[in-house]
């Protein structure tokens, strides 16, 4: 059973079609045990750091969710719910994220980096994503460069390089995905991202 986190932001029906569409057994829930008792766990998200830290608190999901990726079983994280990991968001000041990797949540900055381009915040389209790992089991039939879904206007700094899975380049290079032990998360959407985006669904339901 493949369990999606509600805590009241992001589009839960696009990633829970993603994963029927390959015949998963799929179950979006607010119940904390059911979160902390899940065979494979997914975080998505759209929206505000504060407001969905404030969602998971008001539904006491921190707890579980923090035991359920002590447990080893295989977590997946969403746009927002990549961020969500991490220490601290700085979106409306600072607030604390779930601390599972630490680094921080920063937003586009196009003038302070030099670029020449006028580019958009957010970030919204097609873009591509660069390999670090070539072992990356999520990323089984996904071609170095594959082009993914993206909306955001912040991205993830780790403090540890080493859990970068991915990245893209928008004005500066950032990280598109990590991946640490049964930690993966992707700032991309997959489950908007067609072809390949559905092929990373379907890897992390095979795990």
């Amino acid at each position: 059973m493949i369990v999606i986190v509600d805590y009241g932001m992001g589009n839960l029906r696009s990633v829970e079609k993603g994963f029927e569409r390959f015949g998963f057994d799929v179950k979006v829930t607010d119940d904390p045990n059911e979160v902390k008792n899940a065979d494979k766990l997914v975080l998505p998200g759209v929206g505000a750091f504060r407001d969905a830290m404030d969602g998971l608190r008001q539904r006491e999901l921190l707890g579980p969710i923090a035991d359920y990726i002590q447990s080893g079983k295989p977590f997946l994280g969403i746009c927002l719910g990549l961020q969500l990991l991490f220490s601290k968001g700085y979106e409306d000041g600072e607030h604390e994220g779930l601390g599972i990797i630490p680094g921080k949540v920063v937003r586009f900055k196009f003038s302070e980096n030099g670029t020449k381009e006028r580019l958009k915040i957010p970030h919204m389209g097609w873009n591509q994503i660069s390999f670090l790992k070539e072992d990356n089991p999520l990323l089984k039939n996904v071609p170095c460069n594959a082009y993914m879904y993206f909306v955001h206007s912040y991205y993830v700094c780790p403090e540890d390089k080493c859990v970068v899975a991915t990245e893209t380049d928008y004005g500066v290079r950032f990280t598109s995905m990590v991946w640490h032990k049964n930690i993966f998360a992707t700032q991309f959407h997959p489950e908007k991202s067609q072809q390949y985006g559905l092929a990373i669904l379907k890897n992390f339901g095979n795990l």
